[in-house]
């Protein structure tokens, strides 16, 4: 029982050491005490506060079959292990721990000598003590990381409240989606002003909930259009031919580079969402285009 309690709250070398398959010897490179600042969390008071985080991370990798030649191209470097803690931060901004873990994992696994890493994360500023968590992924468990996969480009197109409530609505999403090329449709709040509030944070939500509910009524013209707001549930639906409307909220919110317009803007918004999905043109139908970086196509009623 002493030797278990030691291994729950003994570096990760200790773990792997003790866990370490008999006949199988790997060799180990760790990152011990590697602290970095990030925005993470899910409550609302730790929006926007950054906090530091201690990683400590232990890699086993196969044996080389050839000598290293004292070459740093033949071994796994410790840049690896680095370059996978900042992947998983700057893609987009996380609440839990355990999801950062994953992504530092199946980053570090995609290393084609990484057989099986040990990955803790601590939170220093959370309390008196350090709150974390510690995984362990291994070549063979690992699936593949959504992020890598092959995400196709959409079609995103943004539809006024004229061109949502117009009669013609089904005919029209019928021949944006007869090309085939996934379709991402995005709208803007009503027309009717939405609640107002002198506090910035507060009125970005509210404005933001406010294109939501027009997604919904949008939703609720044609039964094809599924309402989607995480970008795991964009990419499934581009896969597998779903109508998606955007809700922004949590994309926005959790963007580590997010948009500098206003929710306010819905089409400046919108321009920043086609840019992050790389979209194959931006499809505007009655409105004014905005200033996008992907091609943009005006559309009248």
């Amino acid at each position: 029982m002493t030797d278990d309690i030691h291994l729950a709250f003994a570096h990760p070398g200790e773990r792997a050491a003790a866990t370490s398959r008999e006949g199988t010897p790997l060799d180990r490179i760790s990152l011990r005490d590697h602290i970095v600042e990030a925005d993470i969390g899910a409550f609302q008071q730790e929006r926007g506060l950054i906090q530091r985080l201690r990683f400590n991370v232990v890699v086993e990798v196969a044996l080389l079959t050839a000598p290293v030649d004292d070459d740093v191209d033949r071994i796994l470097s410790y840049d690896r292990v680095t370059e996978a803690i900042e992947a998983a931060l700057a893609e987009d901004r996380l609440n839990l721990l355990e999801t950062l873990a994953e992504r530092v994992a199946l980053g570090i696994l995609a290393a084609p000598q990484a057989m099986r890493t040990f990955v803790r994360i601590e939170k220093l500023d959370r309390g008196p003590g350090a709150l974390g968590v510690e995984i362990v992924r291994s070549r063979d468990a690992a699936e593949p990381n959504p992020a890598q996969a092959s995400v196709p480009h959409p079609l995103v197109v943004y539809l006024s409240n004229d061109a949502i409530a117009a009669p013609d609505l089904s005919t029209r999403l019928d021949q944006l989606a007869a090309d085939g090329v996934p379709l991402v449709l995005c709208v803007g709040a009503a027309d009717c002003p939405a609640p107002q509030t002198s506090i910035a944070m507060a009125q970005r939500r509210i404005d933001l909930l406010a294109i939501e509910q027009n997604a919904w009524v949008l939703a609720g013209r044609d039964k094809r259009c599924i309402v989607v707001g995480t970008r795991t549930e964009l990419d499934w639906a581009m896969r597998h031919g779903q109508i998606s409307v955007w809700a922004p909220s949590k994309i926005v919110l959790d963007a580590v580079d997010g948009p500098s317009a206003s929710p306010s803007d819905a089409l400046a918004l919108v321009a920043w969402f086609a840019k992050q999905m790389g979209a194959v043109e931006l499809r505007v139908i009655g409105a004014e285009g905005p200033d996008a970086e992907v091609p943009v196509r005006i559309e009248s009623l």
